[in-house]
């Protein structure tokens, strides 16, 4: 585990593992929503975020937290290692619920500056909607994989068993 991409839908834990996997590792973390959006939710050009992930890809090791479904081919290919965070739907509702909650007036540390926290229908709707419209092409992706290190995780006790079964750095 050198490359490393974190899937799943919102609300998940992506950023929170990411961070947690950089720690144990001593990779770099990088989260795609701090770096495909600038200020007020603005999103960089479709260039620009291809270029932002080619240069993160690059590298020898990293830890990309992040779905963008545009984009996602480019760093399937580049990981040796993907991890689908594929919880339940009430549970991931819960956490964007709480996450917004929390960071009502401030800025979400794996959010670009100048992007509150916002909740909306639509948000909500695609983290109830991901186990029907997202899921099945993310499984059928991953299956076709054969060069890669697949780790499904589907529950918050089995998150905290890969990390407790990872070596310390």
């Amino acid at each position: 585990m050198r490359k490393i991409i974190l899937i799943g839908s919102g609300g998940s834990g992506k950023s929170t593992l990411a961070r947690s996997l950089g720690e144990k590792l001593g990779y770099p973390v990088d989260h795609l929503d701090v770096l495909l959006w600038r200020s007020n939710w603005e999103a960089v050009s479709r260039e620009e975020q291809l270029q932002i992930q080619h240069t993160l890809t690059s590298r020898d090791t990293w830890i990309i937290d992040g779905n963008y479904g545009g984009t996602l081919d480019l760093r399937v290919n580049a990981a040796d290692t993907i991890i689908f965070l594929d919880l339940p739907r009430t549970l991931c509702l819960y956490r964007a619920l709480r996450r917004t909650w929390r960071y009502r007036k401030i800025g979400r540390p794996d959010m670009a500056v100048d992007c509150p926290e916002k909740l909306s229908f639509d948000f909500l709707k695609w983290i109830w909607r991901f186990p029907i419209d997202k899921r099945p092409s993310i499984l059928s992706k991953l299956t076709a994989l054969s060069d890669k290190q697949i780790i499904h995780l589907t529950s918050r006790r089995a998150v905290k068993q890969f990390l407790q079964s990872l070596p310390e750095t």
